[in-house]
């Protein structure tokens, strides 16, 4: 057995002890929804509330990353994306980054978004040989980010990097490019100006609409029946992307429930949780990629549905949420937990940047090889 399958079941072994949630599809007729899966705490968004908050005073105060970079490019690193960037940016002007490799509890392999695979299999390899901290874990305590997630390759480099690091993509992840359990996703971070907060948000009496659906004009989206079909009703409002700022915001301040489709755009769930509009996010599979998925309790601040049963059927199953309280306990869950969509070009506490290193610090533990001694 190679050392890489030895690795593999260590690794298992070893993030044990960590609680991952799991969405699970119930039918109602056609129409796939979400329900919990165990009975938590209903005060609370995070799936272990009695531990995230002295973990995260722990990491701010021990937590140590070591930046490994191709010579020249730690300061010039070019990304697809603005949440890239601003992790990037926030991390190598943090406290959290060390310039002592022995004291790191992380390594955070670096590297462009052009980067072809040659040249990152190249960059491991010197890692390897340069290095004596890749070999000890096989990469298992490094992590590298990359948008659109690698694929799997045939390089020894590639697979180790892609099998044991951790990979940090954006969400949604193309299928088959991310591993759950051991993968994280950025939340999406929009270059448009942040929404101003209301004063007070609507409560379930005043929501003027039961959905609010902003159309973002791509094919599959406009050629869905289930949209054709909430179009004419008049408990949903259906709104293009061309609004301005200011009628969103007031639709999302208006809707008890804000409709995504996963495989098209989801970057304003942070929006509607900020303003209480319960995100509802139509797929037709399991969601493996939400970003913080081991940190927040998703099940009790969201609805996931399927587009089975149509208009009616979606319908039927947000008005129950209404009548049974689920509503108002996903809503005000939803607002506690929109502070970790924010991004800060000074980070702040709980925001965005350092949930991400929270879910990175949360996989700090890794078995360890002993290094072999030539003779």
């Amino acid at each position: 057995m190679e050392r890489s399958e030895v690795r593999g079941e260590g690794f298992a072994m070893a993030k044990s002890s960590f609680y991952f949630p799991i969405l699970v599809f119930f039918t109602l007729g056609n129409f796939g929804f979400v329900l919990p899966t165990a009975i938590a705490d209903l005060t609370s968004p995070y799936l272990s509330p009695n531990t995230i908050f002295p973990e995260y005073q722990k990491m701010l105060h021990t937590f140590r990353i070591f930046i490994c970079s191709p010579q020249n490019t730690k300061n010039s690193i070019s990304y697809n994306t603005p949440a890239e960037s601003l992790f990037h940016a926030s991390l190598v002007n943090s406290p959290f980054e060390t310039l002592y490799p022995e004291e790191a509890h992380l390594f955070f392999v670096l590297f462009p978004s052009d980067f072809s695979a040659r040249s990152i299999s190249r960059f491991v390899r010197d890692l390897r040989f340069e290095l004596p901290y890749w070999n000890r874990t096989l990469g298992a305590d490094h992590f590298y980010m990359s948008c659109t997630g690698l694929s799997y390759e045939s390089d020894r480099n590639l697979v180790e990097l892609k099998k044991n690091s951790v990979q940090i993509s954006c969400f949604p992840t193309p299928h088959g490019k991310f591993i759950p359990h051991k993968d994280i996703t950025l939340p999406p971070l929009t270059l448009n100006s942040p929404l101003p907060s209301l004063p007070q948000s609507p409560v379930n009496k005043t929501a003027t609409f039961l959905g609010y659906f902003r159309s973002y004009g791509d094919r599959e989206e406009s050629q869905s029946s289930l949209v054709n079909e909430l179009s004419g009703d008049p408990d949903f409002v259906i709104g293009s992307n061309a609004f301005d700022r200011l009628t969103h915001m007031a639709r999302l301040a208006s809707s008890k429930f804000c409709l995504f489709f996963y495989a098209v755009d989801v970057s304003g769930i942070e929006d509607a949780l900020r303003f209480g509009c319960v995100p509802v996010v139509i797929t037709d599979g399991p969601i493996q990629d939400l970003p913080f998925l081991d940190v927040l309790r998703w099940s009790e601040m969201a609805v996931f549905v399927g587009t089975g049963g149509g208009g009616k059927d979606l319908k039927h199953v947000l008005k129950r949420a209404c009548k049974d309280g689920s509503y108002e306990r996903m809503r005000g869950l939803g607002m506690k937990a929109s502070q970790h969509w924010v991004w800060n070009e000074s980070p702040q506490p709980y925001d965005a940047f350092h949930m991400v290193l929270y879910q990175l610090w949360s996989r700090r533990h890794v078995i360890r090889y002993a290094r072999r001694q030539l003779v």
